[in-house]
């Protein structure tokens, strides 16, 4: 075991699913917090080991339904089974319509002290098209509260890229958010899932399909502006004040260690991934029954593999991969081993090389996929 580790803990409830939501989450089930919260300390227990533990992220679904006192408990259980850093960050993410002042101020006095905004846009008739049960008005009240409850760790997230969304909304959207300063804005494309409700929505002709040359324009925008306010773009979705980047995120994209806990939570440590069952009755019944839940995946992750993914996530954070870092980590010349993937990228515009990275250009950032499925193992 590590002697750090990052904690993931999964909250997989919510007042109402979100059209465009693929997460393990479930609208019906708000009952079942207080036995889910029971199954989450016993796994804790269960999981409990000599390691400290450096960023803590609720994450959903909606963690922002638990109250101020459950998410104290939680914590409490948590510094019982793990050594907790001075330090730690210690986020959770929160819809805009859960919240209110005295919400706000009661977790930050339990210990949280980094506030994630599921805000997504500033535009109600967007905020209805993608089911979310906040208004444009609440969005900003929560900014605000979150401030007065003394929250000086804020990230804010929006999506761009709707169906029928031009270049002025999300300008609009984009300087709304800029107003209130936050020291993080986490600017997410649209994905969608073919079984997804938005999805089957723009398929019947409801909204219009969506146009990826606008999608493109939103994203160099945002880069534009976020570069003008100060903020330092360090992923390809995150930018930050600087020094204020997500520590827990970070831990993902640099390979460290992390231990997820809840339903469908994702573990990766010591070259093992693995996942919690994401059947809710299962995972609250084996650890009813003082038994680790069922797991969905449990793989030992190849070398092959372990190279491609460090290749992968390095990409995606702005700054790329360190070459010498690279070879003294696994003995290989990066550009004798994927030579021809990486010309041909150089040659398409999509990455740039120097003496010491290799990074992703702007247009590469716009098309990261048409980039990372060429390091897969069965590519080289």
């Amino acid at each position: 075991m590590p002697d750090v580790i990052a904690l993931y803990i999964h909250i997989p409830f919510c007042k109402r699913k979100c059209k465009y939501c693929s997460f393990i989450s479930f609208d019906d089930r708000v009952n079942d917090i207080p036995a889910y919260i029971d199954a989450l300390k016993q796994e804790f227990i269960l999981r409990s080991v000599s390691a400290t533990i450096e960023t803590i992220y609720f994450g959903g679904g909606t963690p922002s339904l638990l109250s101020p006192q459950q998410l104290s408990d939680i914590l409490a259980v948590i510094g019982r089974c793990f050594e907790i850093a001075d330090d730690t960050e210690i986020s959770i993410e929160a819809n805009p319509g859960t919240v209110d002042l005295k919400y706000l101020a009661d977790i930050k006095e339990a210990g949280i002290n980094r506030l994630s905004l599921g805000i997504q846009s500033f535009n109600d008739a967007e905020l209805s098209m993608l089911g979310r049960i906040h208004s444009s008005k609440e969005a900003g009240a929560a900014v605000r509260d979150a401030r007065q409850a003394g929250f000086d760790n804020l990230n804010i997230d929006l999506i761009y890229g709707l169906p029928g969304q031009n270049i002025d909304d999300w300008n609009t959207s984009l300087h709304q958010a800029l107003d209130f300063h936050s020291e993080h804005m986490s600017l997410y494309a649209l994905t969608l899932e073919a079984e997804e409700m938005l999805a089957k929505e723009i398929k019947a002709g409801k909204w219009p399909q969506i146009d990826a040359d606008t999608v493109a324009t939103q994203y160099e925008l945002a880069e534009e502006l976020l570069g003008q306010k100060g903020y330092r773009h360090y992923e390809v979705s995150n930018w930050s004040r600087p020094g204020r980047e997500c520590r827990h995120n970070l831990v993902y994209w640099q390979e460290g260690s992390y231990l997820g806990v809840g339903v469908a939570a994702h573990s990766y440590i010591e070259k093992r991934r693995s996942a919690n069952t994401g059947d809710l009755d299962k995972y609250i019944k084996a650890l009813s029954q003082n038994k680790l839940p069922p797991q969905e995946i449990d793989e030992i992750i190849n070398p092959d593999l372990e190279i491609a993914e460090s290749i992968i996530l390095g990409l995606r954070l702005c700054c790329g991969i360190n070459i010498d870092d690279f070879e003294k980590r696994f003995g290989i010349d990066i550009m004798k081993q994927y030579g021809k993937q990486i010309e041909e990228l150089l040659n398409f515009g999509l990455i740039e090389k120097n003496q010491e990275y290799i990074r992703l250009t702007p247009q590469g950032r716009l098309l990261g996929n048409e980039v990372f499925w060429r390091f897969l193992p069965d590519k080289i």
